[in-house]
């Protein structure tokens, strides 16, 4: 494993020093973003993990060991257990609330010209690993080696997530331009 670009910040953070927070922050912070919105596709809940995963940096920096994982893997799988547990709560809440049978309509508000709607509309629609595997992927572009391991899951298991996830995006964004 080579360096670490982000270990003399985390060690830094670790020795309570705000400059190194503010500096990782602002370094981190629009991916951490992006990655919670895509699996969230709530804006505001993504701003509140985000936040809960600089908080968790900034009281666990001190043990995070380097040569264990890239300090990027970590943080991506600090945040993915945070949206984890918000899709978590969202299931528990909803079984309460919800009909047995679940609508299977296609969303409202799909407009033919809106690719990125439509395509954050259907990524929300697949199934969770799926989606998960696809937005640390594709969107924040990390290696399959980096992205099996947030995912805690070998290369094997994470290029088929992709590869059922891809099928199902293809499936439905065709399936919506059969329907226009």
């Amino acid at each position: 494993m080579g360096a670490d670009p982000d270990e003399e910040l985390v060690r830094r953070i670790g020795a309570g020093d705000p400059a190194a927070v503010q500096a990782m922050v602002a370094r981190k912070l629009p991916r951490i973003l992006a990655l919670a919105a895509r699996m969230l596709g709530d804006a505001a809940e993504a701003e509140d993990v985000a936040q809960e995963t600089f908080m968790r940096i900034w009281r666990h920096a001190s043990g995070w060991r380097h040569g264990h994982a890239r300090f990027d893997t970590w943080i991506h799988r600090v945040a993915l257990n945070l949206c984890h547990d918000r899709l978590r709560r969202r299931r528990e809440w909803t079984m309460d609330e919800l009909p047995e049978v679940a609508d299977e309509a296609p969303l409202p508000d799909v407009l033919p010209g809106d690719e990125e709607r439509r395509v954050r509309q259907a990524l929300q629609r697949i199934a969770p690993r799926q989606r998960e595997a696809i937005v640390l992927v594709y969107y924040q572009e990390l290696s399959n080696i980096e992205a099996a391991s947030a995912m805690q899951v070998s290369v094997d298991a994470l290029e088929s997530l992709l590869a059922r996830g891809r099928r199902a995006l293809h499936a439905m964004l065709v399936g919506d331009d059969d329907d226009d």
